[in-house]
């Protein structure tokens, strides 16, 4: 699935035997899951900042599941597990990142909205969905986004991440 075809880029990869572990920064809204529940393998403080070592394997896909965002995603390195993967995996490059795969979109599977309400973080809304704020309107489809709920971003009404400052 991954090959000249699905280039991954503005971000880092990261590797095990088992799983490749993408991380987009720009995606990050500093939830802090990923630290929180497994400081062994994702520490901000250390470079690289993922260490695919620093636990099993099944650990880091949960922990990695829990990132409310596209920041991380993951995918087997066998590229056959990856084709019975379930949804319950939410942060499978499959239903996260398809650009990073062969496997194309379930146009029936896109017709929902989440909504996240993170503790001492931004509300993340995913989803098809249409956003109106001040006299800007703006449609998503199978989009995401991250609003501020303390009030200190830069750029309102979007979260920028300056909750952790």
């Amino acid at each position: 699935m991954e090959s000249s075809n699905y280039q991954f880029s503005g971000g880092r990869k990261y590797k095990n035997d088992e799983i490749t572990v993408y991380w987009k920064p720009s995606a990050c809204v500093h939830a802090s899951f990923c630290y929180r529940e497994l400081i062994e393998v994702f520490d901000p403080g250390r470079r690289p900042w993922i260490d695919m070592n620093g636990s099993t394997t099944a650990r880091i896909i949960e922990v990695v599941n829990m990132c409310p965002t596209e920041a991380l995603t993951w995918k087997w390195n066998d590229e056959q597990k990856n084709e019975t993967v379930g949804s319950e995996h939410t942060n499978h490059v499959k239903f996260r990142r398809p650009e990073l795969t062969g496997f194309s979109v379930d146009n029936d599977a896109k017709d929902y909205v989440s909504v996240k309400i993170i503790a001492d973080g931004p509300v993340i809304i995913r989803g098809d969905f249409t956003f109106k704020y001040s006299d800007n309107k703006k449609k998503f489809n199978n989009g995401l986004i991250s609003l501020c709920r303390c009030g200190k971003s830069v750029k309102m009404p979007f979260c920028d991440g300056s909750h952790k400052k």
